[in-house]
């Protein structure tokens, strides 16, 4: 990338939206992991259902962004 290339010029704003929030999700679904340690350290089989349940639906999310990034990639 040449010096002073604006970041606008490479990503457009709404590559960059989707791309930080799948990252914003991605860091979540690992947090989830120790969440549900945590609770499975406090014998509480509903904190880690919870989780569990917060995980499995941040992974479909991800899934629906990553369809939305790659569609609005193609388009730019």
């Amino acid at each position: 990338m040449p010096t002073g290339t604006r970041v606008q010029e490479v990503v457009s704003n709404l590559e960059y939206d989707w791309l930080t929030v799948m990252h914003n999700k991605a860091e979540a679904i690992q947090a989830y992991d120790k969440y549900m340690q945590d609770a499975r350290d406090a014998n509480s089989q509903e904190c880690v259902d919870l989780f569990t349940q917060l995980k499995q639906t941040e992974m479909e999310q991800i899934q629906e962004i990553r369809k939305h990034l790659m569609k609005t990639m193609s388009q730019s």
